[in-house]
């Protein structure tokens, strides 16, 4: 079963900055690799990603941002937004949102849930895999 998701950026810098193979960041990126989850994107996500993941405090080389860029991009596809009218903390939340709330059953795979209203398609790492049937060492 395929599974469409999108991801906070939380995720993907979680999973690029860990020395851990077995986190829940890492494992549901790998997941996508596999082509069990199709990540959802639009160009204002993209650009954040871009934005966040070359960032000096996070360290990342050039060639492992693009890597990761590619990997959403090559095996995702583009997604509009179904706008919302649920109040958010941080407007820069809302196009994850918005975009996982276009394409019906898809997730939001985030490590930061109270960013966001309380639905069960908003999910972390571990939640995802769980839903998913991944085990550890899967």
């Amino acid at each position: 079963m395929k599974y469409f998701a999108v991801f906070d950026t939380n995720v993907l810098v979680s999973a690029m900055i860990t020395h851990n193979s077995d986190s829940a960041t890492v494992k549901v990126l790998e997941q996508v690799v596999k082509g069990r989850i199709v990540p959802l994107f639009n160009d204002e996500i993209l650009l954040e990603y871009q934005e966040v993941l070359n960032r000096d405090k996070f360290n990342l080389r050039e060639d492992d941002i693009l890597n990761m860029l590619d990997l959403i991009i090559d095996n995702g596809c583009w997604a509009g937004r179904r706008a919302t009218d649920f109040p958010f903390t941080d407007a820069d939340d809302i196009v994850f949102f918005e975009v996982a709330m276009s394409k019906e059953g898809t997730f939001l795979v985030t490590g930061n849930t109270k960013h966001f209203p309380k639905v069960p398609t908003v999910v972390t790492p571990a939640e995802m895999l769980e839903i998913m049937g991944v085990k550890k060492d899967d």
